[in-house]
């Protein structure tokens, strides 16, 4: 992610959401259809339910978040780790209907917002520490959708950040401005 400047909480959460948002995506990208849904065993998770959790969250937590209870009384959380959505298609709509809940809930609020009370399973939390909650959870998740991928496109994977020994060639193409950094 090219970082941007800014002394806005709000701006630099949202801008570091749409960086793990984006970071998944581009792992997903490099496998096939049959490889979201797999898992390594019977305690392992696979990327498709995964992303069925995280977009479950997203929709428990930042649905009318400012007036009710992060955790919603019709959320299902055991649900969310079987029977994933079985196409790539369904997969990507459910999760992107998780983060249009994220950002329809945090885009229209600005900083004075960041200290009002919600609630997370009865206990308050600032919008702040809400938010700095899931900030610690999804990439946690999305760090295990790209290892995932990574092992699944092996030899064929591209690298979603520096690439491996290629830190110096990197490091000076930025310096010289001839490359970004992601």
């Amino acid at each position: 992610m090219a970082l941007e400047f800014t002394t806005s909480y709000l701006e630099d959460a949202l801008a570091v959401f749409r960086q793990y948002k984006k970071l998944a995506e581009r792992a997903m990208e490099q496998v096939t259809d049959e490889q979201l849904s797999l898992a390594a065993n019977e305690e392992s998770n696979s990327i498709a339910v995964i992303v069925k959790h995280m977009a479950g969250n997203m929709r428990s937590r930042w649905t009318d978040f400012l007036t009710t209870d992060g955790e919603k009384v019709n959320r299902n959380r055991d649900s969310e780790f079987i029977d994933p959505p079985a196409t790539r298609a369904e997969l990507m709509r459910v999760w992107d209907e998780g983060w249009a809940c994220l950002f329809g809930a945090l885009e229209p609020l600005c900083d004075e917002d960041l200290t009002r009370k919600v609630l997370i399973r009865g206990e308050a939390h600032s919008v702040m520490q809400a938010m700095n909650r899931q900030l610690a959870h999804y990439p946690y998740h999305v760090g295990q959708i790209v290892l995932l991928a990574k092992q699944f496109a092996d030899e064929k994977w591209t690298a979603l950040t520096v690439p491996r020994n290629k830190s110096a060639e990197f490091n000076r193409k930025v310096q010289a401005g001839e490359a970004s950094q992601r």
